[in-house]
């Protein structure tokens, strides 16, 4: 799968099967359930959960919670818009 028609699956509502946790985190997120994103990825351990976690605080306008998350998840907050945030997200975990 790439970006592509993992995109097009949103518009047609139709979550492809076998997608990680934060990947089904991303797609919630994009087909507007922030909340159902955000629980999908609060609480399991790791660097990937904790990248997408720091993508949603920060999409909530959240930054200090957002930069806890980025340091969890070793890496610095961007300074690319949203959008390019969750497309490379999208594209590193495809």
């Amino acid at each position: 799968m790439d970006i592509k028609e993992f995109t097009e699956s949103i518009v047609k509502k139709e979550m492809p099967q076998g997608l990680s946790l934060p990947l089904q985190a991303l797609w919630h997120d994009a087909d507007g359930n922030w909340q159902k994103a955000h629980e999908l990825v609060d609480g399991p351990e790791g660097k990937v959960f904790a990248r997408v976690h720091a993508y949603l605080h920060r999409k909530e306008g959240d930054l200090w919670n957002a930069d806890y998350w980025y340091r969890r998840s070793a890496e610095e907050r961007p300074q690319t818009s949203l959008k390019e945030e969750w497309e490379f997200l999208v594209r590193r975990l495809l």
